[in-house]
């Protein structure tokens, strides 16, 4: 709450960057509640601002999660760094990229806040698993050049998503506090096998 000007007391209006706060309050919401049990209304109270700015700059929660989700990289670039090189390292650096991610802190509470909002939200599970799909998944899969590539590039999946809820979610011991460069050692060849073997 703040005091204008004319001595009213409320809820401070938009400002330059208020765009941004708003996100951020719904990032970090989205991190610590998940998708079902973060509101606008907490958000904007988060951001110190009134609930009717958040509908003025989100049309819905859905978008507000979609546009405060926005991952540290774009995931075509992903795709792109993953098949620049051999086959025979493809699992290697899938486990770079993907663990590089998560590394960095912004990285790390958006991934948070996806992973939980994911496994509250049938809709927003759907709408990651397209887009990763589309944009990741595929690219990745048609350069396998074997009948069951798609099963494959799942179980690399399946493999990152135990990874990543072990380290970050849950924080098991010691893959919690692992070096990256052992954690990427010992991923790395499990994830070829699955690609390649």
């Amino acid at each position: 709450m703040t005091t204008s000007r004319n001595g009213r007391v409320g809820r401070r209006p938009g400002g330059p960057d208020t765009r941004g706060e708003i996100l951020k309050a719904a990032r970090d919401s989205f991190a610590d509640k998940g998708f079902t049990a973060t509101s606008l209304r907490a958000v904007a109270r988060e951001a110190g601002v009134d609930a009717a700015l958040v509908h003025h700059y989100f049309d819905s929660k859905d978008e507000l999660f979609i546009e405060s989700m926005a991952l540290p990289v774009d995931p075509r670039q992903v795709a792109a760094r993953v098949l620049d090189g051999p086959p025979e390292q493809l699992g290697r650096r899938i486990a770079t990229v993907f663990l590089g991610v998560w590394e960095s802190p912004d990285g790390q509470t958006r991934m948070k806040a996806l992973f939980r909002s994911v496994v509250t939200s049938d809709e927003v599970a759907r709408i990651m698993r397209e887009g990763i799909t589309q944009m990741i998944l595929q690219p990745v899969s048609q350069t396998l050049d074997v009948p069951d590539a798609q099963l494959r590039i799942s179980l690399v999946a399946t493999q990152l998503i135990g990874v990543a809820l072990a380290r970050y979610i849950i924080e098991l011991e010691p893959v919690a506090s692992a070096d990256l460069p052992t954690l990427i050692d010992r991923l790395a060849p499990v994830l070829q096998l699955h690609l390649t073997g």
